[in-house]
């Protein structure tokens, strides 16, 4: 059907003649019926408009007025654009369905009931033909014809099109899927190039559909089988392209003096896009777009379910992360720069996952052995929090509260050094030089002297900005350790140290223990030999360098009459103790060693 008209609507406040097409239809006889359509008037006659629509016949019959001469129809889909398609259909005039007024005329033919009761053939069955036949047969057509439902969506929905699209998209793209599978049999090379052609343009096109409308097609096309990553990839671009620049303004603004306009379609879209994402553990959705989707659900103030599922997805994966992806920049007025509570509780996501996978593990084989998956993850985890505190202390706006809350969330087993710890303790010091003495405490006694390599108990042992106590502890563990060097050094000092931890800890289970406590005490157990193993080795390395240290020093001093073992006395006579009945004040102890140490281990 083709025929293309001249007539134009122009906006009037009151109701107007359609002249163009009067003119065109009214040459030999006057009208005897005006129907007004959203203020605009169509002069035209009641006997083809009557033999062909129920809805007029209708209103015509009720109106009980045989010289009745105006109908108002209201809420007509598609406007007088539509109506006057209908209007030439009543007069045999010819025009074309196309996939952009295909919708608006069937609702048109829909609401006016030109239905095969009052003719054959009538306009509602030419336009389900075409919907049939030319429609549902292409997915990009039916990607055209939900496109423009948009305007009428209650009307379109109503009358069937919206679920025959959205059910033609989804076969017509598990036809390409199955196609792109046959050509992966055949040609690898092959697969390759018609999955890129496939993800190019259907994936395109689906990005112009209206939220509610997309949300329809992937869970249909979810429904019917398609894979998990073309899903993926679609709500990737649709994303991409529909939440491009929002809040930009507002990214890394301490003072938050410009606002982010926050509309409730891009609050639905990104709640929608994240209710579609595959649940799957298997699924390969992009750990970098899962943080984006994070930061925008965070500018848009998405609903708490809506971002608690972004973090639970991260958190089983926050091996995988970088220190930039946990960069996220807080979104309220007055805090710090970064969003630590969104990272405090992705951290907490995560030692639940790694605390069920330890009690769904029941092998103590798998449990024992070094390489564990958990305990592996556990350790990434511990040094990329350390990196992610030592970027956020210098935040001047960070509060005492939310730095040690990250400080006391994760085990002591999560690392085998502290020096990552300290450094961000002794970041944060300086940062905020007016905390208190009872606050500078607090925070270090999060820090285990014994768990600090050679070098940063060099550089605690002269840092100012630490409380007096914590100086003491550092340089008597380093004291320690060196007498153990003295007396037990190479290979012998591990395996003493390990012969009595294992005697320590070894022994029958209580018999009022039951077999789970019993199992979790020997997997407690098991995991802190693995880390003390991972310690002593730290600490032998340092044992070893030193004692080579010492070594040269001796060979050094020799000529002047001084020994090895003078020098040692020497160097920590402060912690000789009633034997050599000379006792040192803390304070001369520390400033011996002020000329020995580096000072090059934290930003000062």
């Amino acid at each position: 059907m083709v025929l293309s008209s001249d007539h134009s609507v122009r906006s009037s406040s009151t109701p107007r003649f359609c002249s163009s097409f009067a003119n065109r239809i009214f040459s030999d006889m006057a009208g005897d019926i005006t129907i007004i359509v959203d203020d605009v008037s169509f002069l035209l006659h009641k006997f083809p408009l009557v033999s062909q629509s129920g809805k007029i016949r209708k209103m015509v019959a009720d109106a009980k007025d045989p010289n009745l001469s105006k109908l108002d129809l209201v809420n007509f889909p598609g406007g007088p654009e539509a109506f006057e398609l209908a209007a030439k259909f009543c007069y045999g005039m010819n025009f074309e369905i196309t996939t952009e007024n295909i919708a608006h005329v069937h609702c048109a033919a829909d609401y006016l009931e030109m239905t095969e009761d009052y003719r054959d053939d009538n306009l509602l069955t030419r336009t389900e033909a075409y919907l049939n036949e030319i429609v549902i047969s292409s997915l990009e057509k039916s990607v055209q014809v939900l496109c423009s439902c948009e305007t009428i969506l209650p009307l379109a929905d109503s009358s069937g099109i919206i679920d025959k699209c959205v059910d033609a998209i989804a076969k017509n793209a598990c036809k390409e899927q199955l196609v792109e599978g046959l050509s992966r049999l055949e040609c690898d090379s092959g697969h390759i190039d018609a999955k890129g052609r496939c993800l190019e343009w259907w994936i395109e096109d689906l990005s112009g559909l209206k939220i509610d409308l997309y949300q329809r097609v992937i869970s249909v096309m979810v429904s019917r089988g398609i894979r998990q990553d073309s899903v993926i990839a679609s709500i990737m671009h649709y994303a991409q392209s529909s939440l491009k620049g929002i809040g930009k303004p507002q990214i890394w603004n301490p003072a938050r003096t410009t606002p982010v306009t926050v509309e409730d379609s891009q609050r639905a879209i990104v709640e929608t896009l994240v209710s579609l994402l595959p649940t799957e553990k298997s699924s390969s959705i992009p750990i970098d777009f899962l943080f984006g989707m994070l930061r925008m659900a965070i500018m848009v103030d998405s609903s708490f379910a809506c971002r608690l599922s972004l973090e639970r997805r991260i958190a089983a994966r926050l091996e995988m992360v970088s220190l930039d992806d946990l960069l996220i920049p807080s979104g309220q007025n007055g805090d710090s720069l970064f969003d630590v509570d969104t990272i405090h509780r992705i951290l907490v996501h995560f030692l639940q996952i790694i605390e069920q996978e330890d009690e769904e593990d029941c092998g103590y084989e798998s449990e024992g052995d070094m390489g564990s998956p958990s305990h592996g993850s556990l350790l990434k985890v511990g040094r990329l929090i350390d990196a992610y505190l030592a970027e956020i202390a210098p935040d001047p706006y960070l509060s005492f509260q939310k730095f040690i809350s990250m400080l006391e969330v994760l085990p002591d087993y999560a690392r085998v050094i502290d020096d990552g710890l300290y450094r961000a303790v002794d970041i944060y010091l300086k940062a905020h030089p007016m905390l208190t003495e009872h606050v500078r405490k607090k925070l270090c006694k999060f820090i285990d002297c014994e768990k600090l390599s050679q070098e940063a108990c060099n550089h605690a042992a002269q840092n100012d900005r630490l409380p007096a106590h914590m100086a003491i502890r550092v340089l008597y563990f380093e004291q320690l350790r060196l007498k153990s060097a003295i007396t037990m050094t190479g290979p012998s000092a591990l395996s003493g140290y390990m012969s009595q931890k294992i005697c320590s800890s070894s022994g029958a289970p209580s018999a009022a223990m039951s077999p789970r406590d019993t199992y979790a005490s020997l997997r407690r157990e098991n995991r802190d030999l693995k880390l003390e193993i991972s310690r002593m080795r730290v600490r032998l390395s340092d044992l070893e360098k030193e004692q080579v240290c010492m070594k040269q020093g001796m060979m050094d001093k020799s000529g002047n009459g001084k020994t090895f073992l003078t020098l040692i006395s020497k160097k920590f006579g402060m912690f000789a103790g009633p034997a050599n009945g000379n006792q040192h004040k803390p304070g001369a102890g520390r400033k011996s060693r002020s000329s020995s140490r580096r000072r090059g281990y934290s930003i000062s």
